[in-house]
């Protein structure tokens, strides 16, 4: 079981974007990166083409590192880490900070 989930709420808490809070868009398990929607916008530069005559520079979403982030506790509001425990023989995903468990 994973610890992270796609439509999870993470915050930042190393690099640039630090304090930044998104919705997580896609995970990739082979290079332990993460999409966070509006975190790491970089300028990318497009070419004109027939959906975007103008070209020019574009705002980007780059991945981000899973160490750099923290999923957001539903009870508390606050960054919390992740715990798998079983319960009623299923695997769940608990919050360390407040031990509710994570939906």
């Amino acid at each position: 079981m994973q610890k992270l989930k796609v439509n999870d709420q993470v915050v930042i808490i190393a690099g640039r974007n630090k304090g930044k809070t998104g919705k997580v868009k896609n995970i990739n398990f082979k290079t332990n990166r993460v999409l966070v929607e509006g975190v790491n916008l970089v300028k990318k530069a497009s070419k004109p083409t027939q959906q975007n005559p103008s070209g020019g520079l574009l705002d980007v979403e780059r991945p981000l590192h899973i160490s750099n982030m923290a999923l957001i506790s539903p009870k508390t509001s606050k960054p919390t880490r992740v715990r798998i425990e079983i319960r009623d023989g299923k695997k769940v995903r608990v919050a360390v900070k407040c031990g509710s468990i994570i939906p």
